[in-house]
């Protein structure tokens, strides 16, 4: 699986695709940013529609401009609020 890294806020967080995948693979999947946190990882997660490449979640999260990669981060959730992290603190 492909990872971004993204600065945000001088800290530095980790996006991969999220394993969990449903019917809409195609057309929507899950991306996961995480950090490195004194006992264990933070982690948000956000929904991603790719408009270019739909074969493939690694092509598509790989072929993700870093500004669309920051909004995309700005729009995330904790993870305790997805499924996706099965609603982990």
């Amino acid at each position: 699986m492909p990872r971004r890294i993204l600065e945000v806020n001088g800290q530095r967080w980790e996006a991969s695709p999220a394993g969990r995948t449903t019917q809409y693979l195609r057309d929507e999947f899950g991306v996961v940013f995480s950090r490195p946190v004194v006992g264990g990882q933070e982690q948000r997660l956000a929904r991603y529609s790719p408009v270019g490449t739909r074969s493939s979640v690694d092509s598509a999260l790989a072929e993700m401009p870093e500004y669309q990669l920051r909004e995309l981060f700005e729009r995330s959730q904790p993870s305790w609020t997805a499924a996706e992290t099965e609603y982990r603190r």
